[in-house]
């Protein structure tokens, strides 16, 4: 990172650091959640679909909001639309944790409005400023994603256990509250209505292009996949006979290892030009630990290290593709808005699949075994995306 360069008068240094700590914000707040989900179901009596929606609503809203955020950024600047975007953040995230269902719901919409815009505007952010290091810095900001995911996921059920549900959930506030503080200084160097930036949310030519649909796939697939398994992987290994706190230790396993790619990837991708077998072989990772996880359930450590580095190196890939199948911050804008919002709603629909299907089946194996499906087709829309090409060629 010490060649990058920044083209604003605030320092590249600030900017930088203020983009990782958006990042830390855009998992975390999330995947803490389903750790949990057992305390809150009793505590409230709620069914297993009215549970389950709370692992749903964040991936709707990240759906609904996603092709609208590059419109909000174009009226209002990349700056403080981020910085509305942790605002929200930071508001659901309390309301989830006051203690009454109804905060708990919108709460959690809340927490899932921000983070859709967050997801959007980031790639963006790296694509205007840093043109020249897509993949090394998205790397580095998937790093801080999965690192603050992997601490929230293994810390949560001890501070549960201490402090109750609502106070362990509430301290996820410090996240947003710090990203707005170092965040603040931007604010003087937002950009407005500029054509460089971002663009409108309906991306023109983009929803016309086979690529852009081929990125959206992989993306979206890759996204189904992990928000799937983050869902119900703690349900998933108690109902294998593991204890509560051991499941919620491989959740914080699973998330740690998807920040691992985070280190290699950038420094590989910097070396190709032609992605397709890389893509190609971390969808593959994927589909195998799905496969390790419906047929030999005890070895889950490794099935959960195995999927982390698949789907985290899968984000990395899908967001680098962002900025490397597009010319300029606003095509980078509208192919990730279009990516986020199909990619999201095949998301949302992933999580609440595999709960009716466990529900009717008794069992995790047939919503595992559908999982590993989709990972071996995002290996093929890998090979796709992964070829040199720009969306507008």
């Amino acid at each position: 990172m010490n060649t990058l360069t920044h083209r604003r008068s605030a320092g590249s240094t600030a900017l930088l650091f203020g983009i990782l700590l958006i990042a830390a914000n855009l998992r975390a707040p999330f995947t803490g959640l389903p750790p949990l989900l057992g305390a809150v179901q009793a505590d409230f009596a709620l069914s297993t679909t009215a549970i389950g929606a709370l692992t749903t609503l964040p991936l709707l809203a990240f759906a609904l909001v996603s092709p609208y955020s590059a419109r909000l950024a174009r009226e209002y600047g990349l700056e403080r639309t981020l910085f509305g975007a942790l605002a929200a953040i930071a508001l659901g995230i309390a309301l989830r944790s006051s203690g009454a269902l109804w905060s708990l719901y919108v709460g959690t919409g809340g927490i899932g409005v921000g983070i859709a815009i967050g997801n959007v505007l980031l790639p963006s952010v790296v694509k205007r400023d840093f043109p020249h290091n897509v993949a090394s810095l998205t790397g580095a900001y998937a790093l801080a994603m999965g690192v603050a995911a992997a601490l929230s996921s293994a810390m949560i059920v001890p501070m549960a256990h201490a402090a109750g549900w609502k106070s362990a959930l509430a301290v996820f506030l410090v996240l947003p509250l710090v990203a707005m503080a170092v965040w603040t200084p931007q604010l003087s160097a937002s950009t407005k209505s500029v054509s460089s930036t971002a663009g409108p949310a309906h991306g023109g030519k983009i929803w016309h292009s086979a690529l852009a649909w081929q990125v959206t796939l992989f993306l979206g697939l890759n996204s189904t996949i992990y928000y799937s398994a983050v869902g119900w992987l703690p349900a998933i290994l108690t109902d294998a006979g593991m204890p509560a706190d051991h499941a919620g230790s491989l959740h914080g396993v699973l998330q740690l290892a998807t920040a691992v790619p985070g280190i290699l990837i950038g420094p590989i991708l910097s070396r190709l030009r032609d992605q397709r077998l890389l893509a190609a072989v971390v969808a593959g990772f994927s589909a195998v630990a799905l496969l390790g996880l419906m047929a030999l359930p005890q070895f889950a450590l490794a099935w959960s290290i195995l999927f982390g580095i698949g789907t985290g190196a899968g984000i990395i890939l899908g967001l680098s593709f962002i900025g490397l199948r597009t010319r300029n911050a606003h095509q980078a804008a509208a192919l990730s808005g279009m990516s986020q919002c199909i990619g999201y709603l095949l998301a949302a629909a992933g999580p609440m699949a595999m709960g009716m299907l466990r529900d009717a089946l008794g069992s995790w194996r047939v919503p595992l075994g559908l999982c590993a499906i989709l990972a071996l087709v995002a290996v093929f829309m890998g090979f796709l995306a992964g070829r040199e090409r720009h969306v507008d060629a």
